[in-house]
């Protein structure tokens, strides 16, 4: 997706590298990596993403290269099992990709991907699969100019996670957080806290409110997430209350079996209580911050991709959920 590798695209665009794209366009079988998957080399070497989870990354790079060098953007098909011997076994995801190799988008499509991104603004991205490749953006998809064969991206919005309580753990959340693509936001009323020094401004906006009054001027989405942290029931309580009350996929709240118990006669009759989770977290059994981040953010995912989060060697299901759109 371009929103996995646009800092690395940025960066070396800012500093007048040419930086070419491998996208994942079409695939016949199954696949580790989901249509619109990219790749992005610079002509300095460096590179990032993938389109294959590692099986084709080695001779895509090889192709995008000789865009690099000059050759005209094209289309390409890889099988990833089209370098082994007659008698190795192919990978389960041996079906033909079809990946188009093209520069970066020119201005101003280029700062039209930039801004939606940095902004939070939804974007449709369209570029052509025959020459010349043009690229169009438009705040939709249905407002993109028709072509006969191209490649459509939308790009939404990033998913909130609220944090209540400017706390060392949020600070570890809001970092883990971060390649989840979630726009953090950490809500904690007391000075002290906020005024920490814990959080960067690339890992959270740090707000001093009551998560409540946050709340209802910044009403929640469906696949928007809060946590509470600061042990504090005059804070955890008011945000839970509001939270629940709306659409939030993922509403949880720090803190023992024991602690849970007494939140749970403190908000009594409170509306979507059976979908507050308490403890927060999947039973990792870690004991450091860095675990006790790990098993929030698993069991956000799990809830946000409909699944239980159970071991995967247990369970019958694909590997992978359905992309969310």
């Amino acid at each position: 997706m371009l929103r996995e590798v646009w800092p690395f695209v940025d960066t070396h665009r800012q500093a007048g590298r040419t930086v070419v794209l491998a996208r994942l366009v079409g695939r016949d079988g199954p696949g580790s990596r989901p249509l619109g998957a990219t790749m992005a080399i610079a002509d300095d070497g460096t590179w990032r993403g993938s389109l294959s989870g590692g099986c084709v990354e080695g001779i895509v790079l090889d192709r995008a290269r000789t865009v690099l060098a000059g050759a005209p953007p094209h289309m390409t098909s890889v099988n990833p099992g089209q370098d082994l011997l007659p008698w190795e076994d192919a990978p389960a995801c041996a079906g033909e990709l079809r990946i188009l190799i093209t520069p970066a988008p020119p201005e101003p499509v280029l700062s039209a991907i930039g801004t939606a991104l940095a902004e939070d603004r939804p974007l449709a991205v369209r570029v052509g699969l025959r020459p010349p490749q043009r690229w169009s953006t438009a705040a939709a998809a249905d407002q993109l100019p028709d072509m006969e064969d191209a490649f459509t991206e939308e790009l939404a919005p990033r998913p909130r996670l609220l944090l209540v309580g400017a706390t060392d753990l949020a600070a570890v959340l809001a970092t883990l957080a971060r390649p989840l693509h979630r726009k953090v936001v950490v809500l904690d009323p007391r000075p002290g806290h906020v005024a920490s020094g814990a959080f960067t401004e690339s890992t959270a906006d740090v707000v001093r409110s009551w998560p409540d009054d946050w709340i209802a001027r910044h009403p929640l989405a469906a696949r928007d997430a809060v946590v509470a942290l600061s042990h504090d029931p005059r804070i955890d309580d008011r945000a839970l209350r509001a939270a629940l009350a709306g659409p939030a996929g993922y509403v949880a709240a720090l803190g023992s079996r024991a602690t849970h118990v007494q939140r749970l006669r403190r908000l009594t009759n409170t509306p979507g209580l059976d979908r507050l989770a308490g403890p927060a977290g999947l039973d990792l059994g870690g004991a450091s911050l860095a675990e006790s981040a790990l098993s929030i953010l698993s069991e956000l995912v799990a809830v946000d991709n409909g699944r239980g989060g159970r071991r995967l060697r247990d369970g019958t299901l694909p590997v992978r959920a359905a992309a969310h759109a």
